[in-house]
């Protein structure tokens, strides 16, 4: 039986479509309650503000994503064979696990628009709400690359993330051919990311 979706949730189905649309500073209120169908009130309860509502079309998304990226550490992390491609898996594999899902694609959007637009009240919530993601996988990646200072781990993990984000658009050169599953072609983009990054890290 399915259910009508809650206020809360309609809301928030919006106002992703809106701000992968137009940006979060191009989708007024207005428009988020006309395409939500409620009224400014129901967003004032639910949320707040337009920043809080921001913040909870991240978190949406985002709190499944890094807890499935979590969960994949866990089952790799601290053994003696562990190796850097199961870590880097862990990592890259629920990214575009998310992407390729109908909803994921439109947040991707979204998030292409968070790094398009520079804002700092986002990037500080971010930081704060999954920084200690990537200092669970920086600190894995730091003991299978011994040799690499920190400085250079962060440099390279920025650029695998760079890279990530890419291959999550979808906007690249390489598309899904149409003798290819949306699952195969998956794989193949994990494959080649993880083959990619695994290089990229250990190199000297």
């Amino acid at each position: 039986m399915n259910h009508p979706a809650s206020t809360k949730d309609r809301i928030l189905a919006a106002a992703e479509s809106l701000f992968a649309q137009r940006g979060f500073e191009g989708a007024s209120l207005r428009q988020l309650t006309a395409a939500a169908g409620v009224n400014l009130a129901a967003v004032n309860y639910h949320f707040g503000s337009k920043e809080r509502l921001v913040e909870e079309v991240f978190r949406r998304r985002l709190d499944a994503l890094n807890q499935r990226r979590l969960a994949a550490l866990a089952r790799v992390a601290g053994r003696d064979d562990t190796t850097l491609e199961q870590v880097l898996d862990a990592f890259i594999r629920p990214a575009l696990e998310l992407s390729h899902d109908d909803h994921g694609a439109l947040f991707m959007r979204v998030l292409a628009r968070a790094f398009a637009e520079h804002d700092d009240r986002l990037r500080q919530f971010l930081s704060e709400n999954y920084g200690h993601v990537i200092r669970q996988f920086t600190a894995e990646f730091a003991h299978l690359l011994p040799h690499l200072s920190k400085a250079e781990l962060y440099w390279r993990i920025d650029l695998v993330t760079g890279a990530l984000t890419h291959a999550m658009s979808g906007f690249g050169m390489i598309q899904r051919k149409g003798d290819v599953s949306e699952s195969a072609h998956r794989e193949q983009t994990v494959a080649h990311l993880v083959r990619f990054a695994a290089a990229g890290l250990s190199a000297p």
